[in-house]
């Protein structure tokens, strides 16, 4: 393609003050992407180049495992994400979906993901177990609505994504195509170029007994993984499970109470009276929000140098519970403190909180939930809360087991220094990253809820298994330039690059450039090679900044040595030059190229 005719480049001179994070800040600056609204982009020509291609990879691995890829509408009933019970969640509040209603007051949902609609096909088409197993993808549009879009593709309100959805007469079954996907993700992210982890991670709204997520390291990364350096274990912090250290034992001369004036956190408490934040035990108050409309107050306990992983916790109460958990907000919004909790100790709560406090202080006559971390149980000997304003105690031989039916789960976040049970030997390691792939053991989950049902062998009505499998195309764009960067620009691996080869002639004014150029070019197409032409009159200081800013992985400059027949070859990715007769040159390309696509295949 030519510049001047089929492909106008749109890269700006400045770096626009949006953008955060420097692969939004490349895609906006060499014209891959323009901002419509807050977190809304067009896809402009070169960006609709790569994400061609990224999708072609996705579907050549899908369709080799049997897959089968269909189109689903974006536009979805209410009725069916009630039968789910998924609506409420996902509509109200901060839920993440766009509604709203037609001219006859029916609702709606803009999709961010089709559990729902799949399944009611599903239950249609497949009534035996011989039409099983199946699988069926998509690509196409999503949408979020973000509280607070960023970082451009990366936290959008509408976005491009690959779904899959798998359907089987078994767990075993499931588990074993699970395993599959696995397996073909990775070659597709190899096939990207991109250096990936799997990490087991949290089902959070799709829900499932098991998922894994497919990671991009990146400095910028919203994620944090742990993993040891042997790669025995890897998850991210919402799911990871690890032995804390050792907590620092209270002196024997420590007991009694401890007048704490003013000192509600936990580390005035430890700098007002010389002690160690694992001495303590901090005990924190959350309302959950269900679907059947009750309110719940939590008392949620862990040792002071530990922190509540809020996703453990709400997975937790979800499942001891009767109703779907909406929403689980912390105590501390005041208008929440002043309706419910009125002269309560907040601050200075203890783990032997009694009915009678809760009855004098709290409009909540309800029933509390009460849960202790591990880390906190372990404790012997601990101080926390009196139960009373600006006093704190020394706890021993405090039972939580016994006491007032606590329930003692995981509820901390794992970090780094942390070890694995698996290996005590082994210390936790810590990255951040981007997640571009999740996959999930659904279970049976929407097919009860949606009445998907298959015959077995026997005859009998059982439900389908399901499976579900999403890669994010639009963040594979740009998480690929979070890898593949440096200071004059991007730098695409080869197998998404919007072109193989940028061929920039310094004067086409001269006659000698003009043909070459020509030659070169046509010599290309006819060989089927993605290439450029930059045929612009600007001067060639401007050409040369551009190919460095949008990233073509190979530049062909033709320049003075035209009179000799002679180019000059480089490799955007780690700068090589080669000058180079231009009878050579497309088999140097090639044999440059295969290289280049070996290398990013094999990470």
């Amino acid at each position: 393609m030519r510049v001047t005719t089929s492909f106008p480049l749109g890269t700006l001179r400045d770096t626009p003050s949006e953008a955060e994070i420097i692969s939004h800040q490349l895609l906006l600056k060499a014209g891959y992407i323009r901002r419509i609204n807050s977190g809304i982009y067009a896809y402009m020509p070169l960006m609709l180049r790569v994400i061609e291609k990224i999708s072609a990879i996705i579907e050549t691995e899908l369709n080799s495992i049997g897959c089968t890829k269909l189109l689903l509408p974006q536009l979805h009933p209410a009725d069916l994400w009630k039968k789910s019970e998924r609506w409420e969640g996902y509509t109200a509040g901060e839920g993440i979906m766009f509604s709203l209603k037609d001219r006859q007051g029916k609702e709606f949902g803009l999709a961010p993901t089709h559990e729902e609609v799949i399944t009611s096909i599903a239950s249609e088409i497949i009534n035996s177990y011989k039409q099983l197993p199946q699988c069926f993808y998509q690509i196409q549009t999503k949408f979020r609505d973000e509280i607070r879009p960023r970082f451009g593709l990366m936290r959008s309100r509408e976005f491009i994504m690959k779904d899959g959805y798998s359907f089987h007469s078994s767990e075993n079954d499931l588990a074993s195509f699970y395993e599959k996907m696995g397996n073909a993700y990775n070659n597709i992210f190899k096939s990207c170029g991109l250096q990936t982890v799997g990490v087991e991670a949290d089902s959070g709204a799709i829900g499932g007994a098991s998922s894994k997520e497919f990671m991009v390291t990146a400095d910028t990364g919203e994620d944090s993984i742990l993993f040891t350096e042997s790669g025995s274990y890897a998850a991210n912090i919402e799911k990871a499970v690890s032995i804390p250290s050792q907590p620092i034992p209270l002196k024997d001369n420590i007991s009694g109470w401890i007048e704490t004036p003013q000192q509600k956190t936990i580390l005035e408490v430890c700098k007002n009276n010389n002690l160690d934040s694992s001495q303590i035990i901090k005990v924190v108050v959350f309302l959950a929000k269900f679907e059947d409309k009750k309110e719940v107050p939590i008392l949620a306990c862990l040792r002071g140098d530990q922190h509540i992983n809020e996703v453990k916790l709400f997975n937790l109460i979800n499942k001891i519970h009767s109703s779907n958990l909406l929403n689980l907000q912390k105590i501390e919004n005041k208008s929440i403190i002043e309706k419910n909790l009125i002269n309560f100790p907040l601050g200075f709560i203890g783990p032997d909180l009694d009915n009678e406090i809760i009855k004098a202080s709290s409009n909540w006559d309800k029933k509390w939930t009460r849960i202790i971390d591990h880390s906190a149980n372990s404790l012997s000997k601990f101080i926390s809360g009196g139960n009373k304003v600006n006093f704190h105690k020394v706890f021993q031989e405090f039972s939580f087991a016994s006491n007032d039916g606590y329930l003692i789960e995981d509820i901390r976040n794992a970090k780094k220094g942390d070890k694995i049970k698996i290996n005590e030997n082994e210390k936790l390691k810590e990255k951040k990253g981007i997640e571009i792939g999740h996959i999930f053991q659904l279970g049976q989950k929407y097919s009860e809820k949606l009445n998907a049902k298959f015959s077995d062998k026997d005859g009998h009505l059982k439900n389908l298994w399901m499976g579900c499998y999403g890669i994010g195309v639009s963040r594979i764009a740009q998480a690929a330039i979070e890898q593949n960067h440096d200071q004059k620009g991007i730098c695409w691996p080869i197998q998404i690059s919007p072109f193989e080869v940028i061929i920039i002639p310094t004067n086409l004014k001269d006659p000698i450039q003009k043909d070459l150029t020509d030659q070169i070019y046509n010599n290309f197409i006819i060989n089927k090679i993605d290439v450029l032409l930059d045929d612009r009159e600007d001067r060639a200081g401007v050409k040369f900044k551009d190919a460095e800013l949008i990233g073509i992985p190979f530049q062909i400059i033709i320049g003075r040595d035209a009179i000799n027949k002679e180019v000059e070859l480089i490799c955007r990715i780690n700068n090589t030059k080669f000058k180079i007769s231009a009878d050579k040159l497309f088999e140097r390309f090639i044999s440059e190229s295969e290289i280049m696509y070996n290398k990013n295949s094999e990470g």
